[in-house]
């Protein structure tokens, strides 16, 4: 399937975890895809970027467009999170989470519109269950995330007639690099890795393959009549009510 021919995508956090698995799906389906963070990509183009600077992300941007000549997609899949509560985190680090998490997208979103525009693209962000939800210390992930999430519909308002679409996905608990560390990290790693499936009604956690064709899907034509909405990826976490 080559949904993506002749097409061009531009994955932030593109380098490893969800942002890969996505940049190699749209490869795969015949996309140029690129990928930006502050690293260069070992595997795929790659442009370096601070996303919480306004001028670099717009250089960025055009530095893709005047590559490979158009952008058709865009995703917004660079994230970070902290853990702290709100009365122990300080102003920096509540302004850095909101920078990746949400400013990123917006500056992402305000520097490729024109593009997206004359293409007729589709914008896809990825936010997090914890945008409808929170795990306990994760105050601005949540906010940053929720944040996102009311981007998404507002870009996919705002934009709509010119033909740009913007959607959203709310992965849960998936199998990345990072999540890996968090387990090797707790107290008991191999008893965290066999109860985690049991919090989903599916029995077991996410892949990032699962992830990324969801955004495939949405930033394809067959998704044309889809924007301004957020789509749960988690195995059923959310619907699953605790015990009595």
């Amino acid at each position: 399937m080559n949904r993506f021919e002749h097409r061009v995508a531009l994955v932030t956090g593109g380098r490893s975890g969800i942002g890969r698995a996505i940049a190699r799906r749209l490869r795969s389906e015949g996309a140029d895809v690129c990928t930006a963070q502050r690293r260069a990509d070992d595997e795929l183009p790659s442009v370096a970027i601070d996303l919480a600077d306004p001028a670099d992300v717009e250089s960025a941007v055009a530095e893709v467009v005047e590559r490979f000549g158009r952008l058709d997609v865009l995703v917004n899949c660079a994230g970070m999170m902290q853990e702290a509560k709100v009365e122990d985190m300080s102003v920096e680090d509540w302004k850095r989470s909101l920078d990746v998490n949400l400013t990123g997208p917006f500056l992402m979103i305000r520097a490729a519109l024109p593009h997206l525009r004359a293409a007729g693209g589709s914008i896809v962000n990825v936010g997090s269950i914890e945008g409808l939800g929170s795990n306990p210390g994760h105050a601005a992930y949540s906010a940053a995330k929720s944040g996102l999430h009311g981007l998404t519909r507002a870009v996919a308002v705002d934009h709509g007639r010119e033909g740009v679409r913007c959607n959203a996905i709310a992965p849960g608990w998936i199998d990345t690099e990072l999540n890996d560390e968090f387990i090797d990290s707790s107290p008991d790693p191999m008893r965290f890795r066999r109860e985690i499936g049991g919090i989903h009604p599916v029995g077991r956690s996410g892949r990032p393959e699962e992830v990324a064709a969801l955004v495939a899907f949405l930033a394809a034509d067959e998704a044309a009549f889809v924007t301004g909405q957020v789509y749960t990826v988690d195995g059923g976490r959310m619907t699953q009510l605790n015990l009595p």
